[in-house]
């Protein structure tokens, strides 16, 4: 969702004379849209679906993001696009003691709690949330009660898909083989439950795709070489879903991640900070195997002269 000069009653002067490029809250904004729907279109669905969100005004009191999030719902569910909605979102705050469904600018104002809650009339979707440590039992209430707004939201939406919605069309389908993804499934599902296990994400990388060659050459010796490179696309999902399957036994059932750590362990962290000069420092951030090197420089050489130093 990008703002614009023209809702602000401006026109781009200057230099340059049109609309500049999305700012972060823009791209931050069209991110928050796009995270509710986005599972929601079919799985086997390859069409690009494009969705603009233009700001005509604002007022104040009300969100433009929200407005926009329900108005992205609408719209699609109104389509002839394949769509599992509806979807709606909400704002909740916390004030006085007193969770508040879409706050007005006072009362953001005061709110310790700034919470963005979407989802569909069965479950919540998206959560985001920044509060001054309050009681979890709080922050539950509010998703809750910010749920059951967002259920009445669909519903309306749904009524107006039922009175002026059209007719999904037919889409080709790109799921993949049940066949060929069951035949893959029961050669090499204990090997990939076994590669996935390694600790270094590098080793882990090697085998899957020493697995991916393995698969391939499994197919061609199986059904010929055309066979295989018709079917690249589909053995690559394939791999994919298995890899997901084993990622995802793993932590529900053995309550593990793919790196060895438990679902309530950190990986390893550390920090290095030092100055270099009277006007620069240098910070190396490790974290397992990836590692962060950070230059700053607060002040050019003639004003760091100026600087008392303890």
């Amino acid at each position: 969702m990008k703002k614009n000069f023209i809702q602000y009653g401006k026109i781009p002067g200057g230099y340059t004379k049109r609309e500049g490029k999305p700012a972060d809250k823009a791209i931050l904004t069209s991110r928050a849209i796009d995270r509710p729907i986005r599972p929601l279109f079919p799985k086997d669905f390859r069409n690009d679906v494009c969705v603009i969100a233009t700001v005509l005004s604002v007022e104040p009191d009300n969100s433009p993001e929200v407005t926009a999030m329900i108005g992205t719902s609408a719209a699609l569910a109104i389509s002839d696009i394949p769509f599992g909605g509806p979807t709606a979102a909400v704002n909740v705050g916390y004030v006085d003691g007193k969770i508040i469904i879409n706050p007005n600018l006072k009362e953001r104002e005061k709110s310790e709690l700034v919470l963005t809650v979407a989802g569909t009339m069965d479950k919540v979707t998206m959560i985001e949330a920044g509060a001054k440590e309050i009681p979890d039992e709080i922050m539950l209430k509010a998703i809750k009660e910010g749920h059951a707004e967002i259920i009445k939201i669909c519903k309306f939406i749904s009524d107006i898909q039922k009175e002026i919605g059209k007719t999904k069309f037919e889409y080709k389908s790109f799921e993949v083989s049940e066949e060929l993804y069951s035949e893959l499934e029961n050669a090499y599902k204990d090997r990939m439950y076994q590669d996935v296990q390694a600790q270094d994400k590098e080793v882990r990388d090697a085998n899957i795709d020493k697995l991916t060659e393995d698969i391939i050459t499994f197919v061609t010796e199986k059904h010929g070489e055309e066979f295989a490179e018709e079917k690249s696309q589909e053995i690559s999902e394939i791999i994919y879903k298995l890899e997901k399957k084993a990622v995802r036994k793993m932590i529900y059932e053995e309550h593990k991640r793919p790196d060895g750590r438990g679902i309530d362990e950190i990986r390893p962290l550390s920090c290095e900070v030092r100055n270099s000069s009277k006007s620069s420092w240098k910070c190396n951030f490790y974290k397992r195997s990836n590692t962060s090197y950070v230059y700053c420089n607060s002040r050019n050489a003639f004003r760091s002269s100026k600087f008392r130093w303890n």
